[in-house]
């Protein structure tokens, strides 16, 4: 799951995001100057950053422009409505959005959303080494559940394997023989008919239609690949 870094001098703030964000599933990072959140982002795994312009130590802008330095991730801006002119700086320095307090719960969720799911359509972000994410499917290897859209889907052992391989390495192409090989790991007789029936099985579990598939496609001629930048 993401980890959503929170900065802002107010705790009240802090306290009030970290309540709305994990009851969405986020985990939270909790900070309270610009220096902080700075320190958060280069020491542990950020996926997105929400930051107060106006703070003692470091204010947010510096900060921004100090996060741009080491990391491509989101960075929503906290405004006040009289900080016109700190909305169109940050902006320019590399900000993705802001909100303006005082701010609904709805919105800063939604904001939230949007920006992780445009940073992942990307291919950005660096998931914890067993957790895999392409569009709406995830994969956590450490407990061997995968779910789409939310959603628990039961998978074979093999079927597990094909679909960790191929998420591992998206947009990459292998053959039947190559998957054969590293998921069986046999020589690859039959290769061609045993793997179709696998990725088959896999289609009519993770796509919405398996006949015109969205994540898991062929390449014909060389193999099948899982496709990394899927529209929701």
């Amino acid at each position: 799951m993401y980890n959503i870094l929170i900065c802002d001098d107010e705790k009240d703030i802090v306290n009030a995001l970290d309540i709305y964000l994990k009851s969405e599933g986020y985990n939270t990072v909790l900070s309270y100057n610009g220096s902080e959140a700075l320190e958060k982002v280069r020491t542990e795994d950020i996926h997105l950053v929400l930051m107060d312009i106006m703070m003692p130590v470091t204010d947010g802008i510096t900060a921004m422009v100090k996060i741009r330095e080491i990391s491509n991730i989101p960075v929503i801006l906290l405004t006040a409505k009289s900080e016109d002119t700190d909305k169109v700086l940050g902006l320019n320095v590399g900000a993705d959005d802001y909100i303006t307090k005082p701010f609904n719960p709805v919105e800063v969720i939604a904001r939230v959303k949007s920006q992780l799911r445009r940073y992942m359509m990307l291919g950005g972000g660096n998931f914890p080494e067993k957790a895999i994410v392409i569009g709406s499917i995830e994969l956590d290897d450490a407990s061997k559940k995968v779910t789409v859209d939310g959603e628990k889907i039961s998978f074979t052992p093999t079927e597990y394997e094909i679909l960790r391989l191929l998420m591992q390495n998206p947009d990459k192409v292998f053959s039947p023989k190559e998957i054969y090989q590293k998921v069986w790991k046999d020589d690859p007789y039959g290769a061609e008919s045993t793997v179709a029936v696998h990725i088959r099985h896999l289609r009519e579990k993770i796509e919405i239609n398996p006949a015109e598939p969205r994540y898991l496609k062929v390449v014909w001629g060389q193999g099948y690949k899982m496709e990394r930048g899927v529209k929701e």
